[in-house]
C-alpha cells in the first residue's frame, strides 16, 4: 500500500499552472485590455485574490490539519495580520506627507536659493 507521499503532486502542477494562467490573465489585462484605470484595478485586485486562494488551498496545504477541518483561527489572524498591513501602508503613503518635514515648512533650500540667483542674472 502507498503511502500519501509518494504519488504523485497533481494538485501542486494545476495550482502553479492555474497561478500561471492568472498572472498572465492580469498582464494582459494591465497592458493591452484597454480598460479603464479602475475596472483595471478592480480586474487585477480579483485575480490576485483568486490566486492566493489557489495558492492556499494548493500549496499552503490549508486542508490539513489533525481533525481535518480548515485551520480557521489561524487563516483568520493571517487575514488580519494581512488587512493591517495594507491598511497601514495606504494610510502611511495617502496622509504621510501632510506631517512630513513640518519644522521647515517655507523656508527654501540653499541649493533653490542659488538656482534663483542664477536665473536673476
Amino acid at each position: 500500500m502507498a503511502n500519501s507521499h509518494s504519488k504523485f503532486p497533481w494538485s501542486h502542477i494545476v495550482g502553479f499552472a492555474l497561478s500561471i494562467v492568472l498572472t498572465l490573465i492580469a498582464l494582459w489585462v494591465a497592458l493591452s485590455s484597454g480598460f479603464s484605470t479602475d475596472t483595471i484595478i478592480i480586474i487585477i485586485v480579483g485575480l490576485a485574490i483568486i490566486q492566493a486562494s489557489i495558492q492556499l488551498l494548493m500549496f499552503m496545504h490549508i486542508r490539513e490539519s489533525e481533525d481535518g477541518k480548515y485551520q480557521t483561527a489561524t487563516m483568520l489572524y493571517a487575514a488580519f495580520i494581512a488587512v493591517a498591513v495594507v491598511a497601514g501602508t495606504i494610510w502611511v503613503m495617502s496622509f504621510g506627507m501632510d506631517y512630513m518635514d513640518m519644522d521647515n515648512m517655507g523656508e527654501t533650500d540653499s541649493h533653490d536659493t542659488h538656482m534663483e540667483h542664477d536665473m536673476n542674472e
